[in-house]
């Protein structure tokens, strides 16, 4: 679920000691209840994986910051499984904390407002790819930079069972069709600009407010939208694990071709390289990565050409079509349970 996390003061030291955690299994009982046996056993299997994640991320991490970052996870993906299947707007913070098993106080303490539920990593998102920028490698480029820190998020597309991505696209068109949830997004849009701005800026030794570091971050910010479209477009065709993961770095890869043309004279810009032999260099440079940029352009087309000259009734391989077929079913038993909910609200 590509990340915006709490802006707001840190949860208190003792934020669930008079509380205490919910156990796993207490939190199953509620979910069965409020969505039915499917969607919780769904949840227990993606609560395993972030506890995973969360291990691999943070190694050394005390009692106490396990302690709270798994009340925040638990917190996260409660939330999200209920605004999935029931909506966003038909989901109290109330009844979040209740199954989880904590104030409503203590959820506002982790995520200072509801939209900020929904993008639980997003600050972890913005920082790795601010370092990125900040810690490039001496002649990375900007856009390969960027690369870099996308292609860290890819590694978990190896490690997801079949329940989350299922869930994922779903989790999208939550994204596209709450407009609270739309604003938040492309506020998390406009936090990614600023910082891409501020680090290329400094990094070239120029005013963040010149054109060349103002545009040069909108492009590269682009790259993380297409990371999340890229991978819900290829889950929907029936890609799982590292064919997944290799089909969203290549789309990233084919984007990252044609910026590093554009962002060429930024680059050179970084570097300090002012001279007639390396602007002559630059020069070659530009020529040699339009030639590759329109190598890409003819594959591409010869691609969509072969994809609109596919004989009626041929398919993808079997493995694909049964995830599908997979996928579609969990969204029509989502569906019905989406239903059920609805008209035991307008009962009450």
């Amino acid at each position: 679920m590509v990340d915006e996390g709490s802006r707001g003061a840190d949860p208190p030291a003792d934020a669930n000691a008079s509380e205490g955690l919910s156990d796993e299994g207490r939190i199953r009982r509620l979910l069965v209840r409020e969505l039915g046996e499917e969607m919780a056993d769904a949840f227990v299997v993606a609560r395993e994986t972030q506890e995973r994640w969360e291990r691999r991320r943070h190694p050394n991490a005390g009692l106490r910051e396990r302690k709270k970052r798994r009340t925040r996870q638990q917190i996260s993906d409660v939330a999200t499984s209920l605004f999935v299947v029931r909506g966003f707007d038909h989901v109290k913070v109330s009844d979040i904390a209740e199954i989880v098993g904590v104030s409503e106080k203590t959820v506002y303490n982790y995520f200072p407002t509801k939209e900020s539920l929904v993008f639980d990593r997003a600050d972890e998102g913005i920082a790795r790819m601010a370092a990125a920028l900040r810690e490039r490698e001496p002649g990375e480029s900007p856009t390969r930079a960027a690369l870099r820190a996308l292609g860290e998020d890819m590694d978990d597309l190896e490690d997801l069972p079949d329940e989350i991505y299922m869930f994922l696209p779903l989790f999208a068109e939550m994204l596209a069709t709450t407009p609270s949830l739309r604003a938040a997004w492309l506020d998390l849009q406009g936090r990614l600009v600023e910082v891409a701005t501020e680090e290329l800026a400094a990094f070239a030794d120029v005013d963040p407010r010149d054109p060349e570091p103002m545009i040069a971050a909108r492009a590269i910010v682009a790259l993380h939208e297409l990371a999340f479209a890229s991978r819900m477009r290829h889950i929907e065709d029936g890609l799982r694990a590292r064919e997944l993961r290799d089909a969203v770095l290549a789309d990233l890869e084919r984007a990252a071709r044609l910026l590093d043309t554009g962002l060429w004279s930024f680059n050179l810009l970084t570097e300090g390289a002012r001279t007639r032999q390396q602007l002559r260099e630059a020069a070659l440079a530009t020529e040699e990565a339009r030639r590759q940029v329109l190598a890409a352009l003819r594959q591409a087309r010869a691609a969509w050409r072969k994809l609109g000259h596919r004989e009626p009734g041929e398919t993808n391989d079997e493995h694909s079509e049964l995830k599908r077929a997979v996928y579609q079913a969990f969204r029509q038993k989502l569906q019905e349970r989406h239903e059920a909910i609805r008209e035991r609200e307008q009962r009450l």
